[in-house]
């Protein structure tokens, strides 16, 4: 996976709180690799007091989100990996093998019926909420969104992905493991026009390459 690195500058005390809420698990660690998949629990929904507490100019312009299927993106991956507050991190076989002994379930891809219901979740739901996706990708082991939310970005990546593992639950593309997701997901904050631009193109034509690429 084309790793983005973007900037993240606090702009003042209100930012600095923004950046503080921001989750960074962005594949299964050793600390999380027992953990309970969150996302299979009811799904959550922010209180409009949430969404109020904080003025529009204090959202980022834009949440760049991705999360992996479980077990599928582990801690010591060959592909590269990050670690909880350490950033990217080289490929460590050795942990790899470790985290992948001690998985509970085997790991979870999505096939293509699948990652088109989530797809579709996606795109219902962020209307729902009054969200803007500027970009958006399901494949068979991750996800990405671009998304414009005024809401807080912990929240908005977990009723994701929530809703995505509502609809596969759901006969006849029904999962049965009991867990679809990896704990958490990487949260990036998008500022400005430019870098919106870059992970979008990112989103849509690097990621249709891979496809085309099967």
């Amino acid at each position: 996976m084309l790793t983005i690195i973007l900037s993240i500058v606090a702009l003042g005390t209100t930012r600095g709180e923004w950046i503080r809420l921001v989750e960074m698990h962005t594949e299964p660690t050793i600390d999380n690799v027992f953990a309970a998949d969150e996302s299979t629990r009811e799904t959550v929904h922010s209180s409009a007091a949430d969404n109020r507490q904080h003025a529009d100019s204090d959202f980022p312009l834009a949440l760049f989100i991705t999360w992996t299927t479980y077990g599928s993106w582990l801690s010591g991956d060959i592909r590269g990996w990050r670690k909880w507050k350490r950033g990217q991190r080289p490929p460590q076989p050795h942990l790899e093998n470790w985290c992948r002994d001690r998985l509970s379930e085997q790991p979870v891809l999505l096939n293509q019926a699948q990652r088109q219901l989530v797809e579709h979740v996606l795109q219902e739901h962020a209307h729902v909420r009054g969200w803007l996706i500027h970009a958006s990708s399901v494949r068979s082991n991750h996800v990405h969104i671009v998304v414009t939310a005024a809401a807080i970005p912990r929240i908005v990546r977990d009723q994701f992905k929530a809703n995505s593992t509502r609809v596969l639950r759901a006969p006849p593309f029904q999962i049965v493991n009991k867990k679809v997701w990896s704990k958490g997901g990487d949260i990036q904050f998008i500022d400005t026009q430019q870098d919106l631009e870059q992970v979008d193109l990112y989103v849509t034509e690097a990621q249709g390459r891979m496809d085309r690429g099967k």
